[in-house]
């Protein structure tokens, strides 16, 4: 008896668009590693909802990314071989939320705006958060300042997914939490912002264990990520790397944006629908490798 001939497995590009006309929230999209986040999965055919603090910086990921986003409404995707092509969702596709993740009032408004935009909420991606890891010696620490770290940090992501998961069970969707390197390594005087990655690692196995098998938690730790380019215009510098920046990469380079939102749109897909409660470092190979002073 002949066998059937095995059916062709899909390629990148067919799974990228897998995605395509489901719906992202993206907090701290504005900027850095989420407005790379915003760009790959509208890339990807999402629609995507950026949420922001930073209401300057919101206008101008809108500005820049208008008229892409304009030219490309009603195109079709174009067509795998043994598919038609998938037309677009109706536009615009990207929804700009002025609001913070350390207010539970904005969370809740947030996602409310998305899911009436756009219908429903597919993804949540947690990537919010105070950048600046140095909070001062140990013995003079701010106490407010830890706090105000822990609460954005940390309590941030708990409020974005208290909101959300109705909607994510609705939808079978997925949760990504942008956590760092510095969960699992330290330098001196950075005791907030590691407490705050470590505890968002912990925070991400709690979730997948209380919101299977509904929602799928996964987090995801990068190392150097250059987003200098990436900042709004009046922070915005050009990057530039030494060859010692590069050598102490494993894969001989400095991450960017795109390293981390491809993972992302992995995790958001159902090629990873038995990933959950992991995390995954993003960093060049730089964590495994031991670094001594000359």
């Amino acid at each position: 008896m002949k066998r059937p001939a095995p059916s062709p497995k899909p390629n990148a590009f067919a799974r990228a668009h897998a995605l395509a006309g489901r719906v992202a929230l993206v907090t701290g999209g504005a900027q850095g590693i989420g407005r790379g986040i915003v760009e790959h999965l509208l890339a990807c055919g999402m629609r995507v909802a950026a949420m922001d603090a930073d209401a300057e910086a919101l206008a101008e990921l809108a500005d820049a990314l208008a008229p892409e986003l304009l030219a490309d409404n009603g195109a079709p995707f174009p067509a795998r071989p043994d598919a038609p092509a998938t037309p677009r969702p109706p536009a615009p596709p990207l929804l700009t939320l002025h609001g913070s993740v350390a207010d539970q009032a904005d969370a809740d408004r947030c996602v409310a705006a998305t899911v009436a935009r756009f219908g429903g909420l597919h993804l949540l991606v947690n990537n919010a958060g105070i950048a600046n890891p140095h909070s001062g010696a140990v013995d003079t620490m701010d106490m407010d300042r830890w706090q105000r770290v822990l609460d954005v940090n940390l309590t941030g992501p708990m409020r974005m997914v208290r909101a959300a998961a109705p909607h994510l069970r609705a939808a079978r969707g997925a949760v990504v939490n942008i956590a760092s390197t510095r969960a699992v390594q330290s330098e001196p005087h950075t005791e907030a912002y590691a407490a705050s990655k470590g505890g968002l690692v912990a925070l991400t196995h709690a979730l997948a264990v209380s919101l299977g098998p509904e929602v799928r938690v996964n987090c995801i730790s990068p190392g150097w990520i250059e987003v200098r380019h990436l900042r709004k215009a009046a922070q915005r510098e050009t990057p530039v790397h030494s060859d010692a920046d590069r050598a102490q990469h494993s894969v001989g380079r400095v991450g960017e944006a795109r390293d981390v939102a491809a993972l992302v749109a992995f995790l958001a897909g159902d090629d990873a629908g038995f990933v959950t409660g992991q995390n995954w470092l993003v960093d060049g190979g730089m964590t495994r490798r031991m670094i001594y002073e000359e």
